[in-house]
């Protein structure tokens, strides 16, 4: 079993910048591919971004290609979200998900089924 938890939430103006973390323990030797997602109020969970199991290949969401950047360090068991010129529309609850094993050495997805832990989840306000 692996635990996931997110740190790095908060509230920020627009324009400004949040960096994200997720935490790994457990038997994290064998996650796959990693991703983050969000969920606004009376919204869906939507994609964010994805990141591979060695953190080659990347995947981003039309909504933030260009201003949120995602990473891992699996010495660490960490991966981030570093977000930059953010907007009022953001705001939402960012979930970190990982896959229990790896099925892929280069591929990413956007699909949630396709992971099988899931943080708690940390809230970005974003005010205009």
């Amino acid at each position: 079993q692996v635990q996931l938890v997110e740190s790095g939430g908060g509230m920020v103006q627009a324009g400004g910048s949040l960096r994200l973390s997720c935490a790994a323990s457990g038997r994290t030797s064998s996650n796959g591919r990693m991703g983050w997602f969000r969920q606004a109020p009376g919204k869906e969970r939507e994609f964010v971004a994805a990141i591979s199991w060695r953190g080659s290949n990347t995947l981003y969401a039309d909504s933030v290609k260009g201003r949120f950047t995602i990473s891992r360090d699996n010495a660490k068991n960490t991966m981030s979200l570093q977000m930059n010129s953010l907007k009022p529309e953001d705001t939402a609850v960012y979930y970190c998900a990982a896959e229990k094993e790896i099925r892929t050495r280069y591929g990413t997805s956007g699909a949630s089924e396709d992971y099988d832990y899931w943080g708690q989840g940390t809230q970005v306000t974003v005010s205009s």
